[in-house]
């Protein structure tokens, strides 16, 4: 959403979406988050040149924490990791031509829930568009535009690659519904070398 000029040039609509990183702690904490929020790290998004793994890392240690801290929080949540790109580091996977633009070279994706399926690597065709069909098919919600690509049916559960293309999955494949595991799983931080461990600061989008 910071991306989004009819956001950013409004100050009213910047101030009721975009929050700090303290804004989500506090949220989690109290129960009061909305359904949908999207979490993006500063200078701590492990990005190459000016970040690091250790520091992505410690950022989720931080907000997973947060949301597993509250069991009534976590007993509904879905929390999706990826990345934006590939850091540098060449994939030879199938790519699906989905437009114009194609697709990228895959990045990873890992589910954090209660109703994440253990110890499982789904194959499913998914894109980063799958983060919003996951939204819309979880609450029943019409695609986004009638061009967007929300609008192309599921990727074929399982496959690397789907049998009709293009196709795009939902992120559904990657949960258990009627087996949720509601423990918890202590994540510590790593400080990264010659730094102390500290709470990392962060850019909260949240769409209430």
């Amino acid at each position: 959403m910071q991306y989004s000029s009819s956001i950013m040039t409004n100050p009213v609509l910047r101030r009721s979406t975009q929050h700090g990183l303290n804004d989500f702690l506090g949220e989690a904490a109290a129960g009061t988050l909305p359904a949908v929020s999207f979490l993006k790290p500063g200078d701590d998004d492990g990005h190459p040149g000016y970040s690091s793994l250790a520091a992505f890392e410690n950022f989720l240690s931080t907000t997973i924490s947060a949301v597993q801290s509250n069991a009534a929080l976590w007993r509904s949540t879905a929390i999706f990791v990826t990345f934006d790109e590939g850091g540098g580091y060449y994939d030879s996977g199938y790519i699906q031509p989905i437009s114009f633009f194609g697709d990228g070279p895959r990045v990873p994706m890992i589910v954090v829930s209660p109703y994440a399926k253990r110890d499982v690597v789904d194959h499913t065709y998914d894109d980063h568009v799958s983060v919003l069909r996951f939204i819309e098919a979880n609450w029943r919600l019409s695609p986004l535009s009638a061009v967007s690509a929300d609008n192309l049916p599921n990727a074929t559960p399982g496959a690397y690659v789907p049998k009709v293309r293009p196709a795009i999955g939902n992120l559904m494949t990657m949960f258990n519904f009627g087996h949720p595991d509601f423990a918890t799983l202590h994540l510590p931080t790593t400080p990264a070398a010659g730094q102390a461990a500290a709470a990392p600061p962060a850019i909260s989008n949240a769409q209430r």
